[in-house]
């Protein structure tokens, strides 16, 4: 089949590189335009952009899918559109465009977090299942037929951007799956069911621990909003940025929510019930650091962090 395949950061390279591969033709890519990166704020193509010119596929390069996007993908006459985190909305007549529609490689088992972050959403939540859905693409958001889902238990001490990598591969596979299954008309397609969450894009206060909930919420949050937005704090009214956290190995000594204490080399901070470990943390203006470091540092015998 001919494909389009619009995709943006680096969780869609690996299905690029799969289909690229496949026996099916990438006849264009779709990305967003080049973004200033740095303190310099070069202009910097995406990661799919970079991964398309190395295929050797012509790209497109656009903010949006507008007339002009629709037209030129249009002009390709495809069989298929491919979408994997473009980061934009596909609407009428640029639905209908491919022969057979467009599907998407979705980041959760829909339709549970549908959305711009439902990985980030399903850590923060604690569910203890996550996994990937190939679906139909259709004008209300992420609410078309799923075509293939796999599903995965939701490994420990997995922050969001790792979990994402792993979700990525493991949508490779099942993408390439659903492609061939279309192309040989074999693919049975169902209506979601169940509970319909949403898993908008998260803020920089979604980042803001909150220690008065119990620990494992806390470290959900963290690692859910690591490394974007950020999981953060304030101590003695500067703000850090918390990298890594774990469940303390003991539930002693017992911390009041926020209360930080270097205990057996090690620095704790209160939550509901049990304390945690912070062990990375990024001070604003400086690097990343031990966490025990950084307290030792402050020259303080208390704080209380979120003040």
């Amino acid at each position: 089949m001919r494909l389009v395949f619009a995709g943006t950061p680096a969780v869609a390279v690996p299905s690029l590189k799969a289909l690229a591969a496949s026996a099916h033709e990438v006849d264009l890519v779709v990305t967003r335009t080049d973004a200033p990166l740095g303190r310099r704020r070069v202009l910097t193509p995406s990661p799919v952009a970079a991964a398309a010119e190395e295929l050797g596929i012509e790209t497109l390069r656009t903010a949006r899918l507008d007339d002009t996007a629709t037209a030129e993908i249009g002009a390709r006459r495809p069989d298929l559109g491919v979408i994997v985190a473009y980061g934009g909305l596909v609407r009428e007549p640029l639905l209908s465009a491919p022969r057979l529609g467009w599907i998407n490689l979705h980041f959760s088992l829909l339709p549970r977090w549908r959305g711009a972050a439902p990985v980030q959403h399903a850590l923060i939540a604690g569910d203890e299942q996550v996994g990937v859905s190939v679906f139909h693409l259709v004008a209300e958001l992420d609410a078309g037929d799923v075509i293939a889902e796999e599903a995965m238990r939701t490994p420990e001490d997995v922050t969001a951007g790792e979990l994402l990598s792993t979700l990525a591969d493991v949508g490779t596979g099942v993408l390439l799956a659903a492609v061939d299954a279309l192309a040989s008309g074999t693919a049975v397609a169902r209506a979601q069911e169940g509970d319909v969450t949403y898993a908008p894009k998260l803020s920089i206060d979604d980042g803001r621990v909150r220690w008065d909930a119990p620990a494992a919420a806390v470290l959900g949050r963290i690692r859910g909003t690591t490394p974007e937005p950020g999981a953060h704090t304030e101590v003695a009214g500067m703000r850090l940025k918390i990298l890594t956290a774990r469940r303390s190995p003991d539930p002693s000594p017992r911390l009041d929510p926020g209360t930080l204490s270097l205990h057996e080399g090690r620095l704790l901070v209160g939550t509901a019930d049990a304390p945690v470990v912070l062990d990375r943390v990024q001070p604003a203006g400086r690097s990343a650091m031990n966490a025990a470091d950084w307290w030792r540092g402050l020259r303080v015998t208390s704080a209380v962090a979120g003040s």
